[in-house]
């Protein structure tokens, strides 16, 4: 009897593995087919989104943008830089090339003709203030050694002699001939810096 039984319930369990086991596969086969059908469309939603976007064409700029762009480049057109002509100041044998520079302009002095006994010092004096001048720099000159010359002349700020800002350089400079009866030169320095030359004038100190 106990046989009977074992067998009957080993038959019908075998037919329903036989039953059930393709389903459970079928429904699998299934899920994954609608897997992978949905990456796909979204794969080639998103290259086709790309693909719209960049064939687009731009975007119009609207007329108030168009209206500050325009702006700006006449600003920069009007704020670009232009060297003055140069105009040789001269004193006896010295000479330099312009009345007034701004920040980062190189002052061109230039010496010619003098006499084979002259014998001397360059001195340019900047301004300390309406009345008080410091040396900034001076440069020999001795015509049995050499009677013709060329210098330039950029004015740098330095930590080490207290030449801390711009403000330093900006007024009236002053070019003395020491050593002989030959009179004094004037230039000016302005507050203006010449393009790409900013940073140079940050203050060190």
């Amino acid at each position: 009897m106990m046989g009977k039984v074992f067998r009957y319930f080993h038959k019908n369990n075998f037919v329903n593995s036989k039953i059930v086991i393709p389903i459970i596969i079928g429904i699998i086969i299934v899920i994954v087919g609608i897997i992978a059908t949905a990456n796909q469309e979204s794969n080639s939603m998103e290259v086709e989104d790309t693909l719209n976007k960049e064939l687009q064409p731009e975007e119009e700029i609207s007329p108030e943008i168009q209206a500050k762009l325009e702006e700006k480049e006449k600003i920069n057109l009007e704020n670009e830089y232009s060297p003055k002509d140069r105009e040789w100041i001269t004193s006896g044998p010295f000479q330099i090339d312009r009345s007034e520079y701004v920040l980062g302009e190189k002052i061109f002095l230039r010496m010619g003709g003098i006499g084979y006994d002259e014998k001397g010092q360059i001195a340019f004096l900047r301004p300390l203030n309406n009345t008080h001048y410091e040396v900034y720099l001076t440069i020999p000159f001795d015509g049995s050694d050499k009677q013709a010359f060329n210098y330039y002349l950029e004015p740098q700020l330095s930590k080490l002699r207290g030449i801390c800002s711009a403000e330093d350089f900006i007024g009236d400079w002053r070019v003395v001939f020491r050593g002989t009866d030959y009179p004094n030169l004037e230039f000016k320095i302005t507050e203006d810096v010449l393009p790409g030359e900013e940073e140079d004038y940050q203050p060190v100190c």
